[in-house]
């Protein structure tokens, strides 16, 4: 059967023969690469898309007058880039970090936006940095609420792995005290400009439930090793040559290759997990090279898969063999189900009257934060779970009406009135329908069947999104401002970028795929530390998350392979 170990000459399975497979170079396979070659493994990374060397980002440095459409992308692009234009981070400045839709459609049941890089380092170069922990509100909701099937890890599994993870990478923020949104190890926090701690005063004068705090993100105030400050240019999306953001391209793929143990193969789209009947072990991957289209296998000890949420369960599902014919690991029936993403789409804004006198310097790269407050102490909402607000306060030009000439530009040289405005992003529940499985009547330019996704928002995100509007507006209105609008139109799964699920963590190998360590229940020398991992997606932004978690299990691997038991 497919996933079946072939029969190849003997000479090349040495030469594509590693200590362990990484699929997969965002943010979760570049920790993978860091942590085990640390460790003395000699590792092979394969990521689809082409290679990305820092700090040669193209357009890190241009102006944007050196953009034919001044950043904006054409009527003709959008056509072409039909999913990936539907996000609010494809640009002109890194249209070329991202995925080509027409060579890798997918089916849509119903709408689901899957924003995709194309690079090494993958969407590590496009995340928007936001790091914070979880903490057991968010590990215990599945147990407590019937939801779900439990998390077989707490908060106490993950904190000294968050502590390694925050040490290493650089996390800006401050020490609150809130006990749902636990505090880090971080560098001195950006800071609030006059309007937001004006905002932050009345709001936790005028609720006793509401916190607000500056944002915790993943950009150097302080150099570390090898990477510069922020300089606050607001360029994140382009690659940042200082190494400012966290990227596996900046901090996580230059620590692997110091070791001397790190091959990166781009170009390589992994077809296939292949797998050992005999040893009931996986023996490697099966790729396509997807300049030449020729199929290599490369083979290892220990596969870590790291392709993202939907591509490692559409991996998985393709990963056939005697003993699974339904997708690798997947004795439980649940590879490919519980997909979930935050659900977003509210803006509310307002005018700020006063303030003139001040004014603030650069472009910060973080806002503010409101950690969750519904159903945290008290189930006072008339659905589970929660939901975050973020947001920022900022001025824009004076004579915003001045289109042209002089009246244009001196118009750039006069702030106007102060504005604030609020976003947020609430938590999915895991539903078994919504889900990923393959249409293998239908073929891509490799010769894989179609991915179809098949996801969408319930009764219980559309009730906690209709409060988000009514709650960002009423906290506009305590802090004063006026000219009050929300805007709450609910986004479709996907455009969070935060997709998780689909191979979940769990206690019982009948109702989830990985263990306690992110372990195949099935194929112990397995393991899978990306978004699809995780068992429920919580209010809170993952990837710190991720971070730890294949720290961890990487930590727990190398000891299983010391041991002889893979």
């Amino acid at each position: 059967m497919p996933g079946d170990t072939p029969n190849i000459n003997n000479k090349a399975k040495t030469q594509n023969t590693y200590d362990a497979i990484i699929v997969g170079s965002g943010i979760s396979g570049g920790w993978a690469a860091k942590e085990l070659c640390e460790k003395g493994l000699r590792v092979l990374m394969l990521e689809r898309g082409g290679n990305v060397l820092h700090p040669n980002y193209p357009t890190a440095t241009n102006d944007p007058w050196e953009f034919p459409h001044r950043l904006h992308i054409t009527e003709e692009e959008k056509k072409q880039q039909y999913v990936q234009s539907r996000h609010y981070s494809y640009r002109e400045d890194n249209k070329h970090f991202y995925i080509n839709d027409q060579e890798n459609p997918y089916e849509e049941i119903k709408r689901f936006d899957w924003v995709r890089g194309d690079i090494v380092g993958g969407r590590s170069l496009l995340w928007a940095r936001a790091c914070y922990r979880w903490s057991d509100l968010d590990f215990e909701a599945n147990v407590k609420d019937g939801f779900g099937v439990d998390w077989p890890i707490r908060y106490k599994d993950l904190a000294p792995w968050y502590d390694h993870v925050e040490s290493f990478i650089g996390v800006s923020g401050q020490a609150e005290g809130i006990p749902h949104l636990p505090d880090g190890i971080f560098q001195p926090p950006f800071e609030m400009n006059a309007v937001e701690k004006f905002f932050k005063a009345k709001i936790e004068a005028g609720y006793t439930d509401r916190k607000v705090i500056m944002g915790r993100t993943a950009n150097l105030t302080k150099p570390v090793k090898g990477r510069g400050q922020c300089l606050a240019r607001d360029l994140c999306h382009r690659g940042c040559p200082y190494g400012a953001y966290f990227s596996t391209n900046a901090s996580t793929m230059p620590a692997a290759y110091a070791t001397g143990n790190l091959t990166v193969r781009p170009h390589s789209l992994v077809n296939s997990v292949l797998y050992d009947e005999q040893k009931q072990r996986a023996a490697g991957v099966e790729i396509i090279d997807t300049e030449t289209n020729k199929s290599e296998a490369y083979y290892g000890r220990l596969i870590f898969l790291n392709a993202s949420t939907v591509a490692t369960a559409a991996l998985l599902l393709n990963s056939t063999s005697s003993r699974f014919p339904n997708g690798l690991g997947n004795g439980s029936d649940q590879v490919g189900r519980n997909l979930m993403d935050h659900h977003k789409g509210l803006s509310a804004t307002a005018g700020v009257e006063g303030f003139e006198d001040k004014y603030y310097y650069g472009r910060r790269p973080t806002g503010i934060y409101v950690p969750r407050f519904k159903n945290v102490t008290e189930k006072n909402a008339p659905f589970l779970r929660g939901y975050h607000f973020a947001g920022s306060a900022s001025r824009g030009r004076a004579n915003a009406n001045e289109g042209i000439g002089i009246g244009f530009k001196e118009s750039l040289t006069e702030p106007g009135q102060w504005h604030m405005g609020l976003y947020g992003y609430g938590e999915c529940l895991p539903y078994a329908e919504n889900r990923i499985t393959l249409n293998t009547d239908k073929k891509d330019k490799w010769g894989r069947p179609l991915t179809v996704i098949n996801c969408e928002f319930k009764d219980n995100e559309k009730l906690m999104h209709e409060e988000m509007g009514k709650a960002a507006g009423e906290m506009l209105e305590t802090a004063g401002f006026k000219n009050i609008n929300v805007s709450n139109v609910l986004s479709a799964p996907g455009n969070a970028n935060h997709e998780m699920g689909t191979a979940r963590m769990g206690r019982d190998a009948k109702t989830s795929v990985l263990n306690s360590i992110n372990q195949m229940h099935e194929v112990p020398n397995v393991f899978i530390t990306d978004g699809s991992c995780m068992t429920s997606c919580s209010c809170v932004n993952p990837s710190i998350t991720y971070m730890a978690i294949t720290a961890r299990a990487c930590d727990y691997a190398v000891k299983e392979m010391a041991r002889l038991n893979f």
